[in-house]
């Protein structure tokens, strides 16, 4: 199986691609793909890199994941149950190149504008979910009208997106994997220290070229990663761990220095720590 690009497995004559994961942990390679997804979190929680940005999935999430944009789910293995995640594939292509043209079907427009950079569904996930666990013991007929249905509602409905960097190119299968190595460790280790020197090594790069490749494949600095990965981490403490003060949370994300906690928190959340868990409750 090739880390980059990642190939859905698919049946002849098939345009619409049903496929239940289950297991301890989903795929955790950095990949992509042409078709877009559009998946049902029906068991598990963990880290999802998008893009540029990094985010938490959980329990009755429902995402979407744009075409070819990369991306990787990293499950909590401590979460105590199986993961298990319901997803269609599709190219936009998938039912003749003029199909999603027709003027019947413009309503969906906003569906894809949303899925070039990935999002997330923050509304009306009780009606999807319905429709997500339709789909297995659908004919493949009644299996495309709920997709429409899918692409009809998640145009309508209240979203986050999930990265803000639109991937023109493919990764080569050398870059992803150069990638992933990068994020693997980086999702690993986030709790201690991670010099420049260190990362560059893991990169097989030296420093320079390795900030400049990281800049320019992710829209951001490695550092400027590493820390919305430790604040990722940190936001769902404040929520999910109410036993642990503001400072433990600081230094179990990687944060050594409260004030740099703090500064870092407020930049990148818009709030404080202490704000940021008042709201959560």
């Amino acid at each position: 199986m090739k880390i980059f690009p990642f190939k859905i497995p698919k049946p002849l004559n098939d345009a619409l691609v049903f496929q239940v994961d289950s297991g301890e942990v989903f795929y955790d390679k950095l990949h992509q793909h042409e078709e877009i997804q559009i998946s049902f979190i029906v068991e598990g929680e963990g880290a999802l890199i998008v893009g540029d940005k990094v985010n938490y999935y959980e329990k009755e999430d429902i995402v979407i994941i744009g075409s070819n944009l990369p991306h990787v789910f990293k499950s909590n293995v401590s979460y105590g149950k199986e993961s298990k995640m319901l997803t269609l594939f599709f190219a936009k292509n998938s039912f003749g190149s003029e199909f999603f043209e027709l003027e019947e079907l413009q309503e969906l427009s906003p569906f894809f504008k949303r899925a070039s950079h990935g999002f997330k569904v923050t509304s009306s996930k009780k009606y999807l979910s319905t429709l997500f666990n339709q789909l297995e013991n659908s004919s493949k007929l009644s299996r495309f009208l709920i997709f429409l249905e899918l692409l009809k509602k998640t145009s309508q409905c209240n979203y986050k997106s999930l990265s803000s960097f639109i991937y023109e190119k493919k990764f080569t299968e050398i870059e992803g994997k150069r990638m992933q190595d990068v994020f693997e460790y980086t999702m690993t280790n986030f709790e201690h220290d991670i010099s420049l020197e260190t990362i560059s090594e893991i990169a097989n790069m030296t420093k320079n070229a390795f900030c400049k490749y990281f800049k320019k494949r992710t829209n951001k600095t490695y550092f400027r990663f590493l820390n919305e990965l430790r604040l990722e981490h940190a936001g769902k403490l404040l929520i999910d761990k109410k036993d642990l003060t503001i400072a433990d949370i600081a230094y179990n994300s990687g944060f050594k220095n409260m004030s740099n906690f703090n500064r870092q928190f407020k930049m990148i959340k818009k709030t404080s720590p202490n704000n940021f868990r008042k709201e959560s409750l």
